[in-house]
Protein backbone atom coordinates (compact mmCIF):
# COMPACT_ATOMS: atom_id res chain seq x y z
CA UNK A 1 0.00 0.00 0.00
CA UNK A 2 1.29 3.85 -0.95
CA UNK A 3 0.35 6.27 1.70
CA UNK A 4 -2.03 9.13 -0.06
CA UNK A 5 0.18 11.85 0.12
CA UNK A 6 2.90 10.45 -2.29
CA UNK A 7 0.49 10.46 -5.28
CA UNK A 8 1.15 12.09 -7.79
CA UNK A 9 -1.61 14.19 -9.16
CA UNK A 10 -2.52 12.05 -12.13
CA UNK A 11 -2.99 9.23 -9.79
CA UNK A 12 -5.12 11.35 -7.47
CA UNK A 13 -7.43 12.44 -9.89
CA UNK A 14 -7.89 8.40 -10.89
CA UNK A 15 -8.16 7.42 -7.39
CA UNK A 16 -11.26 9.79 -7.97
CA UNK A 17 -12.72 8.23 -10.70
CA UNK A 18 -12.62 5.02 -8.74
CA UNK A 19 -14.03 6.96 -5.70
CA UNK A 20 -16.68 8.60 -7.27
CA UNK A 21 -17.71 5.37 -9.58
CA UNK A 22 -17.40 2.90 -6.37
CA UNK A 23 -20.24 5.35 -4.27
CA UNK A 24 -22.41 5.52 -7.05
CA UNK A 25 -22.95 2.08 -7.60
CA UNK A 26 -23.35 1.33 -3.79
CA UNK A 27 -26.33 3.91 -4.20
CA UNK A 28 -27.46 2.12 -7.17
CA UNK A 29 -27.69 -0.37 -4.71
CA UNK A 30 -29.17 1.20 -2.09
CA UNK A 31 -32.27 1.91 -4.61
CA UNK A 32 -32.33 -1.82 -5.30
CA UNK A 33 -32.72 -2.98 -1.64
CA UNK A 34 -34.80 -0.15 -0.83
CA UNK A 35 -37.26 -0.22 -4.00
CA UNK A 36 -39.84 -2.73 -2.32
CA UNK A 37 -40.54 -1.37 0.99
CA UNK A 38 -39.13 1.93 0.96
CA UNK A 39 -39.77 3.29 -2.52
CA UNK A 40 -39.43 6.85 -2.62
CA UNK A 41 -35.73 6.24 -0.70
CA UNK A 42 -35.38 4.09 -3.79
CA UNK A 43 -36.08 7.29 -5.63
CA UNK A 44 -33.22 9.46 -4.36
CA UNK A 45 -31.06 7.13 -4.19
CA UNK A 46 -30.81 6.71 -7.56
CA UNK A 47 -30.69 10.39 -8.27
CA UNK A 48 -28.21 10.15 -6.00
CA UNK A 49 -26.45 8.01 -8.28
CA UNK A 50 -26.91 9.56 -10.97
CA UNK A 51 -25.29 12.60 -9.53
CA UNK A 52 -22.15 10.35 -8.41
CA UNK A 53 -21.96 9.35 -12.25
CA UNK A 54 -22.45 12.98 -13.40
CA UNK A 55 -19.07 13.98 -11.32
CA UNK A 56 -17.78 11.00 -12.27
CA UNK A 57 -17.55 12.41 -15.98
CA UNK A 58 -16.27 15.80 -15.28
CA UNK A 59 -13.43 13.89 -13.75
CA UNK A 60 -12.84 11.91 -16.60
CA UNK A 61 -13.13 14.76 -18.79
CA UNK A 62 -10.38 16.59 -16.57
CA UNK A 63 -7.91 13.24 -16.49
CA UNK A 64 -8.33 12.83 -20.28
CA UNK A 65 -7.70 16.53 -20.54
CA UNK A 66 -4.11 16.35 -19.14
CA UNK A 67 -3.00 12.71 -18.79
CA UNK A 68 -4.49 10.99 -22.04
CA UNK A 69 -7.39 8.42 -22.26
CA UNK A 70 -5.30 5.78 -19.93
CA UNK A 71 -6.91 5.74 -16.70
CA UNK A 72 -4.96 3.26 -14.16
CA UNK A 73 -6.64 1.37 -11.89
CA UNK A 74 -6.50 2.58 -8.34
CA UNK A 75 -8.45 0.92 -5.57
CA UNK A 76 -8.83 2.52 -2.12
CA UNK A 77 -7.71 -0.45 -0.94
CA UNK A 78 -4.31 0.25 -2.66
CA UNK A 79 -4.01 3.87 -0.70
CA UNK A 80 -3.12 3.77 3.28
CA UNK A 81 -5.49 5.50 5.35
CA UNK A 82 -8.07 5.74 3.00
CA UNK A 83 -12.00 5.87 3.64
CA UNK A 84 -13.45 2.28 2.70
CA UNK A 85 -16.88 0.92 2.19
CA UNK A 86 -18.82 -1.72 4.14
CA UNK A 87 -20.32 -3.82 1.00
CA UNK A 88 -24.10 -3.48 0.62
CA UNK A 89 -24.38 -7.15 0.91
CA UNK A 90 -23.09 -7.37 4.53
CA UNK A 91 -25.79 -5.24 5.67
CA UNK A 92 -28.99 -6.82 4.06
CA UNK A 93 -32.06 -6.55 4.70
CA UNK A 94 -31.26 -3.03 4.28
CA UNK A 95 -32.93 -0.42 6.94
CA UNK A 96 -33.69 2.94 6.05
CA UNK A 97 -32.37 4.32 9.07
CA UNK A 98 -29.26 2.50 8.51
CA UNK A 99 -28.79 3.40 5.27
CA UNK A 100 -29.42 6.98 5.42
CA UNK A 101 -26.87 7.07 7.76
CA UNK A 102 -24.35 5.32 5.77
CA UNK A 103 -24.82 7.17 3.00
CA UNK A 104 -24.16 10.59 5.18
CA UNK A 105 -21.16 8.95 6.46
CA UNK A 106 -19.85 8.21 3.29
CA UNK A 107 -20.06 11.80 1.82
CA UNK A 108 -18.37 13.66 5.06
CA UNK A 109 -15.82 10.72 5.63
CA UNK A 110 -14.65 11.16 1.80
CA UNK A 111 -14.46 15.44 2.12
CA UNK A 112 -12.72 14.70 5.67
CA UNK A 113 -10.27 13.05 3.92
CA UNK A 114 -9.46 15.12 1.09
CA UNK A 115 -9.32 17.96 3.56
CA UNK A 116 -6.81 16.51 5.85
CA UNK A 117 -5.29 15.37 3.20
CA UNK A 118 -4.66 18.90 1.22
CA UNK A 119 -3.75 20.40 4.47
CA UNK A 120 -0.89 17.65 4.66
CA UNK A 121 0.43 18.52 0.97
CA UNK A 122 3.02 21.29 -0.18
CA UNK A 123 2.71 20.95 -3.46
CA UNK A 124 0.13 23.81 -4.79
CA UNK A 125 -1.45 21.99 -7.93
CA UNK A 126 -2.44 19.00 -5.59
CA UNK A 127 -3.74 21.22 -2.74
CA UNK A 128 -6.13 22.68 -4.75
CA UNK A 129 -7.19 19.21 -6.45
CA UNK A 130 -8.37 17.89 -2.94
CA UNK A 131 -10.05 21.40 -2.11
CA UNK A 132 -12.15 21.16 -5.30
CA UNK A 133 -12.93 17.34 -4.80
CA UNK A 134 -13.81 18.62 -0.74
CA UNK A 135 -16.19 20.93 -1.72
CA UNK A 136 -17.46 18.49 -4.22
CA UNK A 137 -18.21 15.88 -1.29
CA UNK A 138 -19.42 18.47 0.80
CA UNK A 139 -22.15 19.63 -2.11
CA UNK A 140 -23.01 16.11 -2.68
CA UNK A 141 -24.13 15.96 1.56
CA UNK A 142 -26.42 19.37 0.78
CA UNK A 143 -27.77 17.55 -2.61
CA UNK A 144 -28.69 14.16 -0.71
CA UNK A 145 -30.03 16.32 1.66
CA UNK A 146 -32.47 18.31 -0.94
CA UNK A 147 -33.44 14.57 -2.80
CA UNK A 148 -34.61 13.59 0.33
CA UNK A 149 -36.75 16.62 0.89
CA UNK A 150 -37.79 16.30 -2.70
CA UNK A 151 -38.73 12.84 -2.76
CA UNK A 152 -39.23 11.57 0.61
CA UNK A 153 -41.89 14.26 1.95
CA UNK A 154 -43.52 14.00 5.50
CA UNK A 155 -46.41 11.94 4.36
CA UNK A 156 -43.49 9.43 2.66
CA UNK A 157 -41.71 9.31 6.02
CA UNK A 158 -44.01 8.32 7.77
CA UNK A 159 -45.50 5.92 5.69
CA UNK A 160 -41.51 4.36 5.69
CA UNK A 161 -41.59 3.94 9.28
CA UNK A 162 -44.94 2.18 9.70
CA UNK A 163 -43.30 -0.28 7.17
CA UNK A 164 -39.30 -0.62 9.12
CA UNK A 165 -41.77 -1.12 12.25
CA UNK A 166 -43.94 -3.69 10.94
CA UNK A 167 -40.82 -5.01 9.33
CA UNK A 168 -38.62 -4.94 12.97
CA UNK A 169 -41.60 -6.67 14.07
CA UNK A 170 -42.18 -9.38 11.33
CA UNK A 171 -38.12 -10.07 11.28
CA UNK A 172 -36.70 -9.66 15.35
CA UNK A 173 -39.64 -9.11 17.65
CA UNK A 174 -41.54 -12.01 16.73
CA UNK A 175 -39.25 -14.81 16.51
CA UNK A 176 -36.99 -13.65 19.09
CA UNK A 177 -40.36 -13.32 21.42
CA UNK A 178 -41.28 -16.96 20.26
CA UNK A 179 -37.87 -18.44 20.95
CA UNK A 180 -37.61 -16.54 24.67
CA UNK A 181 -41.28 -17.68 25.48
CA UNK A 182 -40.33 -21.15 24.63
CA UNK A 183 -36.94 -21.22 26.58
CA UNK A 184 -38.62 -19.36 29.35
CA UNK A 185 -41.43 -21.72 29.60
CA UNK A 186 -40.42 -25.22 28.41
CA UNK A 187 -37.64 -25.87 30.07
CA UNK A 188 -38.71 -24.64 33.81
CA UNK A 189 -39.90 -28.40 34.19
CA UNK A 190 -37.06 -30.21 33.39
CA UNK A 191 -34.85 -27.86 35.68
CA UNK A 192 -37.39 -27.99 38.64
CA UNK A 193 -37.96 -31.59 38.40
CA UNK A 194 -34.09 -32.03 38.42
CA UNK A 195 -33.97 -29.46 41.50
CA UNK A 196 -36.77 -30.96 43.52
CA UNK A 197 -35.78 -34.61 42.55
CA UNK A 198 -32.18 -34.63 43.73
CA UNK A 199 -31.84 -31.38 45.79
CA UNK A 200 -27.95 -31.26 44.11
CA UNK A 201 -27.94 -27.50 42.21
CA UNK A 202 -25.09 -29.22 40.21
CA UNK A 203 -27.88 -31.70 38.20
CA UNK A 204 -30.20 -28.90 37.97
CA UNK A 205 -27.41 -26.96 36.29
CA UNK A 206 -26.55 -29.46 34.08
CA UNK A 207 -30.12 -30.65 32.96
CA UNK A 208 -31.10 -26.93 32.38
CA UNK A 209 -28.07 -26.34 30.60
CA UNK A 210 -28.93 -29.20 28.34
CA UNK A 211 -32.53 -28.60 28.16
CA UNK A 212 -31.69 -24.62 27.01
CA UNK A 213 -29.10 -25.69 24.20
CA UNK A 214 -31.27 -28.24 22.73
CA UNK A 215 -34.31 -26.17 22.86
CA UNK A 216 -32.27 -23.66 21.10
CA UNK A 217 -30.84 -25.12 18.36
CA UNK A 218 -34.05 -26.66 17.57
CA UNK A 219 -35.80 -24.06 17.93
CA UNK A 220 -33.53 -22.45 15.55
CA UNK A 221 -33.72 -25.04 12.64
CA UNK A 222 -37.92 -25.13 13.03
CA UNK A 223 -38.22 -21.35 12.49
CA UNK A 224 -35.56 -21.15 9.81
CA UNK A 225 -37.34 -23.80 8.17
CA UNK A 226 -40.71 -22.50 8.61
CA UNK A 227 -40.68 -19.83 6.24
CA UNK A 228 -38.48 -18.74 3.33
CA UNK A 229 -39.82 -15.06 3.92
CA UNK A 230 -40.71 -14.58 0.47
CA UNK A 231 -44.94 -14.11 0.63
CA UNK A 232 -44.73 -13.29 4.12
CA UNK A 233 -42.40 -10.54 4.46
CA UNK A 234 -40.76 -11.83 7.35
CA UNK A 235 -36.77 -11.57 6.29
CA UNK A 236 -34.16 -14.26 5.62
CA UNK A 237 -34.87 -17.54 7.21
CA UNK A 238 -31.40 -17.77 8.43
CA UNK A 239 -32.07 -14.27 10.63
CA UNK A 240 -35.12 -15.55 11.91
CA UNK A 241 -33.31 -18.46 13.01
CA UNK A 242 -30.57 -17.44 14.74
CA UNK A 243 -32.64 -14.89 16.38
CA UNK A 244 -35.09 -17.49 17.79
CA UNK A 245 -32.66 -20.17 18.62
CA UNK A 246 -30.53 -17.34 20.62
CA UNK A 247 -33.52 -16.03 22.30
CA UNK A 248 -34.57 -19.49 23.22
CA UNK A 249 -31.22 -20.00 24.37
CA UNK A 250 -31.17 -17.08 26.96
CA UNK A 251 -34.97 -17.72 27.89
CA UNK A 252 -33.60 -21.27 29.52
CA UNK A 253 -30.10 -20.40 30.77
CA UNK A 254 -31.69 -17.62 32.55
CA UNK A 255 -33.16 -19.20 35.44
CA UNK A 256 -30.47 -21.98 34.96
CA UNK A 257 -27.29 -20.17 36.19
CA UNK A 258 -28.93 -19.86 39.64
CA UNK A 259 -28.13 -23.16 39.93
CA UNK A 260 -24.23 -23.07 40.12
CA UNK A 261 -25.32 -21.58 43.82
CA UNK A 262 -23.53 -24.73 45.37
CA UNK A 263 -26.80 -24.62 48.19
CA UNK A 264 -29.84 -26.01 46.65
CA UNK A 265 -32.59 -23.58 48.22
CA UNK A 266 -30.30 -20.55 47.64
CA UNK A 267 -30.39 -21.28 44.18
CA UNK A 268 -33.97 -22.56 43.82
CA UNK A 269 -35.21 -19.08 45.49
CA UNK A 270 -32.59 -17.14 42.81
CA UNK A 271 -34.17 -19.08 40.02
CA UNK A 272 -37.41 -18.50 40.97
CA UNK A 273 -37.18 -14.75 41.12
CA UNK A 274 -35.25 -14.63 37.55
CA UNK A 275 -38.68 -16.87 36.33
CA UNK A 276 -40.81 -13.59 37.67
CA UNK A 277 -38.21 -11.38 35.56
CA UNK A 278 -38.43 -13.51 32.57
CA UNK A 279 -42.25 -13.37 32.55
CA UNK A 280 -42.43 -9.71 32.94
CA UNK A 281 -39.93 -9.18 30.07
CA UNK A 282 -41.95 -11.50 27.74
CA UNK A 283 -45.71 -9.69 28.88
CA UNK A 284 -43.49 -6.48 28.61
CA UNK A 285 -42.77 -7.28 24.74
CA UNK A 286 -46.43 -8.94 24.29
CA UNK A 287 -47.62 -5.58 25.61
CA UNK A 288 -45.44 -3.19 23.54
CA UNK A 289 -45.66 -5.12 19.82
CA UNK A 290 -48.31 -7.48 19.87
CA UNK A 291 -51.38 -5.23 20.73
CA UNK A 292 -51.98 -7.43 23.61
CA UNK A 293 -53.46 -5.61 26.94
CA UNK A 294 -51.28 -5.21 29.54
CA UNK A 295 -53.74 -7.40 32.12
CA UNK A 296 -54.64 -9.96 29.23
CA UNK A 297 -50.58 -10.49 28.90
CA UNK A 298 -49.88 -10.57 32.00
CA UNK A 299 -52.32 -13.11 33.01
CA UNK A 300 -51.65 -15.81 29.73
CA UNK A 301 -47.88 -15.84 30.68
CA UNK A 302 -48.31 -15.80 33.95
CA UNK A 303 -51.24 -18.90 33.74
CA UNK A 304 -48.74 -20.50 31.40
CA UNK A 305 -45.49 -20.49 33.62
CA UNK A 306 -46.82 -21.23 36.72
CA UNK A 307 -48.68 -24.59 35.09
CA UNK A 308 -45.01 -25.78 33.99
CA UNK A 309 -43.52 -25.17 37.07
CA UNK A 310 -45.73 -26.84 39.07
CA UNK A 311 -45.29 -29.50 36.68
CA UNK A 312 -41.65 -29.79 37.18
CA UNK A 313 -41.74 -28.97 41.28
CA UNK A 314 -44.41 -31.83 41.41
CA UNK A 315 -42.78 -34.47 39.35
CA UNK A 316 -39.25 -33.83 40.68
CA UNK A 317 -41.55 -34.50 44.64
CA UNK A 318 -43.10 -37.04 44.02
Amino acid sequence: MRNFTDLTEKEILALAIGNEEEDGRIYADFAEGLRENYPDSARMFVAMSEEENEHRRMLIDLFVQKFGEHIPLIRRSDVRGFVSRRPVWLTRPLGIDTVRRQASEMEAETSRFYQQAAARSSDAAIRMLLGDLAAAEAQHEHTANELEHKFVGAGARAEEERTSQRLFVLQIVQPGLVGLMDGSVSTLAPVFAAAFATHLSWNAFLVGLAAALGAGISMGFAEALSDDGKISGRGTPLLRGLVCGLMTMLGGIGHTLPYLIADFWTATLVAAGVVVIELAIITWIRWKYMDTSPFMAAVQVGFGGALVFATGVLIGSS
